[in-house]
């Protein structure tokens, strides 16, 4: 068995991109404000606030102008450190009342049982924090898939297009970069991870061909033992 690792992508790969644009982000913007005024006293929050005056240069700030700053980022879709930590703790939040659910595809979730099953180490890359990882699998409509995981990685490993950030992952997995198949429905993250010697395949879920790359609709299709 040359493949030892599997690494996966989220959004598109094991998720429908629907479930980020179309729930998870409408609903941070909807509870945001009111999360960052009831609790600006707490550490953590209070941490986030003080980086977004710094990020915007407003180190004067008040909570609600701070609360505005953030809305704003979240309209331009603004990839904001702080505002994806504040946007982490309202989704854990809204995990933890059952308001929302982590979708993972069934054809994933079977997947991703049976590779676990096969000794397989499965790893997640995605540009959403770790934190948002762990609550989409810990809280999925399939249940807590989180023991499936031996460790995740986000975009402090560097940027999912760049073949150094896939040389990083494979260093701290502790694998030859060959041994490490990674999925992904982005054709330029599979060339970046092609690129640093890893094995790559592509999800195309409403068909088509991800070129210079082995291609799937589906989990069911990929065969890791045939990379």
């Amino acid at each position: 068995m040359s493949i030892k690792v599997i690494l996966t992508d989220i959004e598109g790969t094991t998720s429908a991109v629907s479930f980020v644009f179309d729930v998870l982000f409408p609903y941070a913007a909807k509870h945001l404000p009111d999360f960052v005024r009831n609790n600006a006293e707490r550490a953590d929050v209070a941490e986030q606030i003080a980086a977004v005056r710094r990020d915007s240069n407003e180190l004067q700030a008040d909570v609600e102008r701070v609360v505005e700053i953030l809305l704003s980022w979240i309209a331009e879709d603004r990839k904001a450190t702080p505002l994806k930590a504040l946007q982490g703790m309202v989704w854990e939040q809204g995990y933890q009342a059952g308001q929302l659910k982590g979708h993972v595809y069934p054809d994933a979730v079977e997947a991703l049982k049976q590779w676990h099953q096969a000794g397989y180490q499965l790893f997640v890359y995605s540009s959403g924090s770790i934190q948002a990882q762990k609550l989409i699998f810990g809280c999925s409509e399939a249940g807590d898939l989180t023991p499936l995981f031996s460790g995740y990685f986000d975009t402090t490993s560097g940027p999912k297009r760049e073949a150094q950030s896939y040389t990083n992952i494979q260093q701290a997995i502790g694998v030859e970069p060959q041994d490490i198949l990674f999925l992904s429905d982005i054709v330029q993250e599979l060339d970046a991870a092609q690129s640093a010697g890893l094995k790559t395949c592509g999800l195309a879920r409403e068909g088509g061909e991800l070129e210079g790359h082995v291609t799937v609709a589906s989990f069911t299709a990929i065969e890791p033992e045939a990379f």
